[in-house]
């Protein structure tokens, strides 16, 4: 293992979990779904805390661990989270519900979100957090930066893609969504941003301005 491999697996584990949290990783794993890693979520709590976050929007509810996660970091906000898997959305609401997350902090949509963002209101979260389809992580941006107020954030997941991005000789169509992505942010005045190698990489934007 080199050591840039030791460094990552010590961030990665350096994090201690909440029992709520390390719970509804089982649920995760019985229902096959990849969940963001504990370092991922605490730069989420982090992130929520950073910005004072008092309402958050979510792409990927999955079983609710990224969302706990950011609701750890502010208290008081409100989470909107989207998710097609409506089974997904069942077992979140016993995930928040077994974390004593009261009913009317968590609205849970159910669709795809390519027809529910469209819907939401602009500049009007403090917290925008992508986990979802990433042939369609360039659209989920575009409405993650419409629906972010300006010094709100825009966090997207899995930017490193299976530690593929980095590697020129890996091409599919998925790859190139996240390098297409990363270069026209790369060239945005219209955004401070961060990629961090957390978990699968996770992509960190700042809004400027309307």
């Amino acid at each position: 293992m080199s050591d840039k491999q030791l460094s990552w697996k010590y961030a990665e584990e350096f994090v201690t979990e909440r029992p709520e949290i390390a719970a509804a990783r089982v649920h995760a794993s019985e229902l096959g779904i990849e969940a963001v890693s504990p370092a991922v979520g605490a730069q989420l709590a982090l992130l929520a805390a950073a910005t004072s976050a008092k309402s958050i929007i979510e792409v990927g509810t999955g079983v609710g661990i990224s969302g706990l996660w950011m609701l750890s970091g502010s208290p008081t906000a409100l989470l909107t989270t989207i998710d097609s898997e409506l089974d997904h959305q069942h077992v979140a609401r016993t995930v928040f519900a077994n974390a004593n997350i009261a009913a009317n902090r968590v609205r849970q949509i159910g669709g795809k979100a390519s027809e529910v963002l469209p819907r939401m209101n602009e500049s009007s979260y403090d917290l925008v957090f992508i986990d979802a389809d990433p042939h369609s992580v360039i659209e989920y941006v575009e409405h993650g930066l419409r629906l972010v107020r300006p010094g709100g954030v825009v966090a997207v997941a899995h930017a490193l893609w299976r530690d593929r991005v980095a590697d020129p000789t890996q091409r599919d169509a998925t790859v190139s969504n996240f390098r297409s992505l990363l270069r026209e942010i790369s060239q945005s005045e219209a955004v401070i941003s961060s990629l961090i190698p957390v978990g699968d990489g996770l992509l960190q934007l700042t809004k400027l301005s309307d």
